[in-house]
């Protein structure tokens, strides 16, 4: 029986660590018979020994979203591997440390700046890099997000980079589904990941989950969320752009 992705090529961004959503979401559409491309930064051998743990041999391209030499030349790297896309995924945030943890009244614009630029308007980059190479009916992007429509603890900065990236997206959706390229979001929980980590006070904001999540939440795996993101895309979802699904275990469905 072939898989939901059979045949389809998928670029993916943000596999760091195994514990990452994006390995998951290879390692599925891996198993669901895609042909899968890794993008990293800064450090692309720590994604390449990653990879490694793949079903599949995946090659990895050095991607720096905020770099328009390495945005520019991705469309002839992924095209010489692949030939096109069906799917990309966005896997990519980041804040400085300034903009988190309790801090969010006394960050300076240009730690603003820097989390919007590279979490939020990363993602339009990215899908205008790839664009040229989903002329095979479309495409699906598929992106990540951590629900903002609520102000979370120590999460600050990241909270408004994470609403203008939802906008962004139905923004994108807009404009790119006269050629049938959809663009959807997936709204995960808070997951043991390295980019979980590295926000101060991460286990606080956790905790939420502890006595809200009507389904028992699971810190240290990923693969729902990465299976979220093969289903968005899939051909399961043909009509469906602009979305956000919830992988949350309930939780924004929550009044108290």
């Amino acid at each position: 029986m072939s898989g939901i992705l059979e045949g389809k090529n998928i670029l993916i961004t943000g596999v760091l660590m195994e514990s990452s959503i994006a390995f998951h979401a290879a390692k599925v559409a891996q198993e669901q018979g895609a042909n899968v491309i890794l993008t990293a930064f800064p450090r692309p051998t720590l994604t390449e020994r990653i990879a490694r743990k793949l079903p599949k041999p995946a090659k990895v391209i050095e991607l720096d979203v905020t770099n328009q030499e390495h945005l520019d030349r991705l469309e002839g790297l992924v095209r010489d591997e692949l030939g096109s896309l069906d799917g990309v995924v966005h896997s990519i945030g980041f804040a400085p440390q300034d903009a988190l943890g309790g801090n969010f009244l006394n960050t300076p614009f240009e730690s603003v700046a820097t989390a919007m630029h590279v979490s939020a308007f990363s993602l339009k980059s990215l899908t205008m890099a790839c664009r040229p190479l989903m002329t095979n009916g479309g495409g699906s992007v598929v992106g990540l997000t951590f629900d903002a429509q609520f102000a979370w603890p120590q999460y600050d900065w990241m909270g408004p980079a994470k609403a203008a990236l939802e906008a962004t997206s139905r923004y994108l959706g807009r404009d790119l589904g006269p050629e049938n390229i959809r663009c959807n979001l997936i709204s995960a929980g808070p997951l043991a990941s390295m980019a979980a980590k590295s926000i101060p006070g991460f286990t606080d904001l956790a905790s939420v989950w502890d006595t809200r999540s009507p389904m028992k939440w699971d810190m240290g795996d990923p693969e729902p969320a990465g299976k979220g993101i093969v289903a968005l895309l899939s051909d399961f979802f043909p009509m469906t752009t602009g979305e956000i699904i919830h992988v949350d275990g309930g939780v924004h469905m929550m009044g108290a």
